[in-house]
């Protein structure tokens, strides 16, 4: 009720009995889990001083879980447009940063957030602590008469349902507002049905209707004008990726004997809305400047809502997935298809630049078991100029990049260098930028950001290595994804930039993902190459002109105005799309779509599952 009223404005435009009867269905659910190892035992129990402390015990910690998840809601969806789920549990892995983050950016919520729980679990203490009355001796006929009805009751109140499916978050999904959909969960429920969901790695057959190999395979080649390449391995989507300018760039190559530097800079929450070239708020004035000078993507669309997700796109080009992302996930911690893997027999160098631990969300282990050899993060920092809650300033991990181009100018080197200042609690260096407001927050912190960006290619470009070098720079995603659509997509679209030495300068406004980006840069690097990549060469006129993304449960498929979204369970939908936020119903499906929409939600997993998202030379 609570939540209703305070996202009224959202709410108000859907009927509001399926939400209530829905949110009675899933605490009932809820309430079934917690009470079931006490209702099951109390007949046979009764009265036993041990099994009442045992109770007391078990109900107060019970307690402590619903309050815990529930006071952090409000929070949890002013950031995530979400109720608590598989990254709150997610953020618990990682106690030092979360809990700095939120001491600094949010204070005042964890002081009364804390104190609220602390009152409200005494008050649960007062009521379990006094042993119940017993009901008195009963014969062993009526205590298995009252362990089968509670047993019955117990198992309805979980399942919520007579049908055959077991209730569970989609069942009582039912408008096209991702947020508004999460509300009759309760907190508790959302995060133990997201942990729950893991056992199989969010299968996207079981979720989204389940296609053959075979179909799912031709389909994802097609879309992306792959010809596969026949290997004992049984890659699908290995193919031989020539430049649009093999000539030229490899006649180039031979004359000064060596390949271009590729540096992937993905910016922390940069989403376009603080773009001004892209129409959102004027806090860009260095990036807007170097979009003159490059090739700019005016619609380039993120594939999910976590930085994982943007690396595992812009590192390896793999496609987003209902499960994690690949960064996280045991299959792919070493023979994973990376750039690093594809070009160290190149005789590249590669290396990962980031300014804070790079343990967090499983970032060391992943890129070190696939190819990058040197890893910088935040203890190879000896006097930063700043350090935050997060890590060192951007500054300071640019002022890495330099050094790193810098040294052995003849070795080609692969770089991905990763920011981390554009995040709460905010935090910066004083005396770069004249902060407009409160300091601490997100508009400064971008002013910043584009200071720093600025601030580094002005020195790269005086530098020797940047006639050799093609530079990428994109968001991982937007600092805050939400709105009253099933995939917010204004919230999805991000800068990307690639300039450099030879880049061409242009604005290109063809939709097109981050899956794209590191297949371009190899072309633009003159590099042919067999990979297993389905982004598109956008050197070439007709690609493009498609993005996918996965935003929580659901996935969207964007072709031309045409998004298709995938829900659990849950028949798909079609809206045509208008930049920014007009969603329109399409009068009739197109169920080729939605079929390709399928394939390409499917083809990821399935990549993973059998290990086909690899190189042939990895198995030697």
């Amino acid at each position: 009720m609570g939540l209703v009223i305070w996202q009224w404005h959202r709410v108000r435009q859907y009927a509001l009995s399926p939400l209530f009867i829905g949110g009675l269905r899933i605490d009932l659910s809820t309430l079934g889990i917690l009470i079931a190892p006490v209702a099951l035992f109390a007949p046979w129990l009764d009265g036993n001083a041990i099994a009442q402390s045992l109770t007391t015990f078990w109900f107060c910690l019970v307690s402590l879980l619903v309050l815990i998840t529930e006071v952090a809601s409000a929070q949890f969806i002013m950031e995530y447009d979400t109720r608590p789920n598989r990254l709150f549990v997610d953020y618990l892995k990682h106690p030092q940063e979360v809990l700095g983050m939120l001491w600094k950016g949010f204070k005042a919520v964890l002081i009364v957030g804390t104190i609220s729980v602390a009152l409200l679990m005494y008050g649960a203490y007062q009521l379990f602590k006094s042993p119940s009355p017993s009901w008195g001796s009963t014969t062993f006929i009526w205590q298995v008469v009252e362990f089968l009805v509670s047993a019955a009751i117990i198992t309805l109140m979980i399942r919520g349902t007579l049908q055959h499916r077991p209730i569970n978050p989609s069942t009582v999904a039912y408008c096209g507002d991702s947020m508004v959909n999460t509300l009759p969960l309760n907190s508790l429920y959302s995060v133990y049905y997201a942990i729950y969901s893991i056992k199989n790695e969010r299968s996207a057959r079981d979720a989204y209707v389940n296609m053959n190999d075979e179909e799912v395979i031709k389909l994802v080649n097609q879309a992306a004008s792959i010809t596969p390449i026949a290997n004992n391995l049984h890659i699908p989507s290995l193919h031989l990726q020539v430049p649009t300018s093999v000539e030229n760039s490899l006649s180039e190559q031979k004359a000064t004997q060596r390949y271009k530097n590729i540096v992937l800079i993905v910016q922390e929450s940069l989403g376009a809305q603080y773009i001004g070239s892209l129409g959102g708020q004027n806090l860009s004035p260095c990036f807007d400047r170097l979009m003159q000078e490059g090739w700019a993507f005016k619609r380039c669309y993120a594939t999910g809502t976590r930085s994982v997700r943007g690396l595992e796109a812009v590192s390896s080009g793999f496609p987003p997935t209902l499960s994690d992302a690949v960064l996280r996930l045991n299959k792919s911690q070493s023979r994973f298809f990376t750039l690093a893997q594809l070009l160290n027999p190149l005789g590249y160098r590669s290396s990962f630049i980031y300014g804070g631990e790079s343990h967090f969300d499983n970032m060391r282990s992943f890129f070190l078991g696939n190819g990058f050899k040197e890893i910088y993060d935040r203890a190879s920092f000896s006097q930063p100029v700043f350090e935050g809650t997060w890590g060192v300033s951007d500054e300071d991990m640019f002022a890495k990049l330099h050094e790193v181009l810098m040294d052995d100018l003849e070795t080609p080197k692969l770089s991905l260098a990763f920011t981390v200042t554009n995040h709460t609690p905010w935090e910066y260096p004083k005396g770069r930028i004249t902060p407009i407001g409160e300091e601490a927050s997100v508009e400064n912190s971008v002013r910043y950001v584009d200071w720093c960006i600025g601030e580094f290619f002005e020195k790269a470009k005086q530098s020797p290595y940047w006639k050799d070098t093609l530079f990428l720079v994109v968001a991982d995603h937007d600092s805050r994804v939400w709105g009253q659509s099933l995939v917010p997509l204004k919230h999805f679209h991000i800068p990307a930039l690639i300039l450099g030495g030879g880049v061409p300068v242009k604005q290109d406004d063809r939709i097109m993902s981050q899956l794209d980006l590191p297949v371009t840069l190899l072309s633009l690097a003159g590099i042919q190459a067999e990979h297993p990549m389905i982004g598109q060469d956008l050197t070439l006129a007709m690609s493009g002109g498609r993005a996918m993304m996965q935003y929580n449960d659901n996935y969207g498929y964007l072709k031309g105005d045409i998004l298709t979204v995938l829900q659990p369970l849950l028949p798909a939908q079609q809206v045509i799309y208008t930049a920014p936020e007009t969603y329109t119903p399409v009068q009739s499906m197109d169920e080729t779509l939605i079929t390709l929409a399928r394939a390409h939600a499917i083809w990821p997993s399935m990549m993973y599952d059998k290990g086909w998202y690899t190189l042939p030379s990895l198995h030697h």
